[in-house]
């Protein structure tokens, strides 16, 4: 992965005005919560959000803290504790707190926000100079699938041959559109995602999460919806950080489809999960997205050139988007 470029300011000011403005619609008088790492990139972007809500006449506040282990790591219970008290949070950290117990709780207090695991200013100025509406028809369109079906199935020319198990799950959209009650999303946006019942077979990674490109793609082996196996580059140091936390930690957690055509491959799964034109697939915590694992894990590999079948329909063929 190369270095991420810088933005021009200008374009960068447009992305966070669209976050504050657009996406989550901040409001004056709102208690708005913005939570970065201490150091970094994160630290510079929780900033400039922060004084982004207040221009919008929130009352916004700055929560700094170490970084977090790993993607699904709870935060400190101060962090915590503001989150269930605040009407909007904006979480540019290095590692994700989608898929936490804390953030589970700030929503269920009716807390609206967003969260942007590793984020980086050219990531987000990019990802966010986009049509929208043609983002959002994408992502409605896979989540309705994805909703309906029973099974999806995986393949692609590295050795992918997945099935899993949708059965009464609900499918999520994440299109950017955060602006009322207590919805909760991911930014940059472009993805329909579910958690899946179970699953068997082989998948073929690109990229994962938190460790980068593999040099050749690394094959997982899922066996009664939990991963069993890695192979290759990458594959050996992603597993034993699954197993780390139980058989939890091995869970298939999520099936998700990648609707933003302005995301590249850069080894950071947060933009590389939103490729128009891709899979993903997450192991670990599942409870934030309708499943029922709580484990303070949540990893993501990305499958590139996939061919995906959900139910009867095909989605995707050798990474052509078809719906």
């Amino acid at each position: 992965m190369t270095a991420a470029a810088t933005p021009p300011q200008e374009q960068l000011d447009r992305a966070l005005e669209t976050v504050i403005g657009r996406c989550l619609d901040v409001r004056t008088g709102e208690n708005v919560l913005v939570i970065g790492d201490y150091d970094g990139d994160s630290r510079r972007l929780a900033e400039a959000l922060r004084d982004t809500a207040a221009r919008y006449g929130a009352d916004a506040v700055l929560a700094l803290m170490d970084p977090r282990a790993n993607d699904g790591s709870e935060p400190p219970p101060p962090v915590a504790a503001a989150l269930a008290a605040c009407d909007v949070y904006i979480v540019p950290t290095s590692r994700s707190l989608s898929h936490t117990e804390a953030r589970r709780q700030a929503t269920q207090a009716g807390a609206r926000g967003a969260t942007l695991p590793g984020v980086t200013a050219d990531m987000l100025a990019r990802m966010m100079a986009i049509d929208f509406d043609a983002l959002k028809a994408r992502t409605l369109a896979i989540t309705e699938l994805l909703e309906a079906a029973d099974s999806a199935h995986i393949a692609c020319p590295h050795g992918s041959d997945l099935t899993l198990d949708l059965s009464g799950r609900r499918g999520l959209a994440d299109y950017g559109e955060i602006s009322g009650g207590n919805k909760f999303g991911n930014l940059p946006a472009g993805e329909g995602f579910v958690a899946p019942l179970s699953g068997h077979g082989t998948l073929a990674a690109t990229s994962l999460a938190p460790l980068g490109i593999s040099p050749e793609p690394v094959l997982l082996t899922v066996e009664d919806g939990h991963l069993t196996a890695a192979n290759g580059p990458l594959g050996p140091d992603f597993l034993q950080r699954l197993q780390a936390h139980g058989r939890g930690g091995t869970n298939v957690a999520e099936l998700g489809v990648g609707t933003n055509d302005a995301a590249i491959l850069t080894g950071n799964v947060l933009e590389d999960e939103k490729i128009l034109g891709t899979v993903h697939v997450a192991f670990g915590a599942s409870a934030g997205i309708g499943g029922t694992v709580s484990v303070p894990i949540h990893l993501d590999v990305v499958v590139t050139e996939p061919t995906l079948d959900v139910g009867g329909t095909r989605v995707l063929d050798a990474g052509r988007w078809l719906l």
